[in-house]
């Protein structure tokens, strides 16, 4: 269920990272709520585990050790996906996720986004569009017609994605990259900054150029 004035009372919201995914998280719950930067500190914190400040933003920071779920609704503003799968699954089973639409983005009512995810500000998402949990859109991602994405798939800005398109576990997709109709791309593989897919990508490995190919190995963490 996506956040909205309704729900915002009834935890108050933990950001997990406070570098630059996690303060735009922060801005972009700032919008879904409606609140002010005053009023979101009273209902919001930070959470790092290792912090080295008291607050960001006027936002409280906490530690790991200070997390509990039965208060806090998490939204995960971590933006490399393995690292952000690795966060998922080291917080308690009955952690609650806050799902997060900006009021600009554009989003089919035949999509389906998945728990967690984050669709920042311009992004346009069409029909039989399937994001699975934790996605993350950067601002201005376009994604067309009869997509699936798994879980932790991310983007940076000006991403484009055409129709027909099916995506592994934590594809990363770098600022304006852009995939050509009907294509599918594995698990773990990540497309550079301007990349053009011209043809399915079966093998986990950093891409780039126009066409895009591979240039190193990738290691999984």
């Amino acid at each position: 269920m996506t956040e909205t004035r309704a729900h915002y009372f009834e935890k108050k919201y933990c950001i997990a990272g406070t570098g630059g995914c996690g303060r735009e998280a922060l801005w972009l719950l700032m919008d879904v709520l409606g609140l002010s930067p005053e009023a979101l500190s009273e209902i919001t914190v930070f959470l790092d585990d290792s912090p080295s400040a008291k607050e960001v933003l006027g936002i409280p920071v906490i530690s790991r050790m200070d997390f509990n779920p039965e208060l806090y609704k998490v939204v995960v503003g971590i933006g490399m996906p393995d690292i952000r799968k690795k966060f998922v699954e080291s917080l308690p089973s009955n952690t609650l996720f806050a799902t997060l639409i900006h009021p600009s983005a554009i989003i089919s009512p035949w999509a389906e986004i998945g728990e967690g995810s984050l669709i920042t500000a311009r992004c346009i998402v069409s029909t039989q569009v399937k994001l699975g949990k934790f996605a993350h859109l950067n601002l201005g991602t376009t994604i067309s017609h009869d997509f699936e994405g798994g879980d932790y798939f991310t983007t940076a800005p000006m991403a484009s994605i055409s129709g027909n398109c099916m995506f592994g576990e934590s594809v990363y997709l770098g600022s304006h990259a852009s995939v050509k109709q009907g294509l599918a791309i594995c698990s773990h593989a990540r497309i550079g900054m301007g990349a053009a897919v011209v043809k399915s990508i079966l093998e986990p490995g950093t891409y780039v150029g126009v066409p895009a190919q591979k240039i190193e190995k990738y290691k999984h963490q």
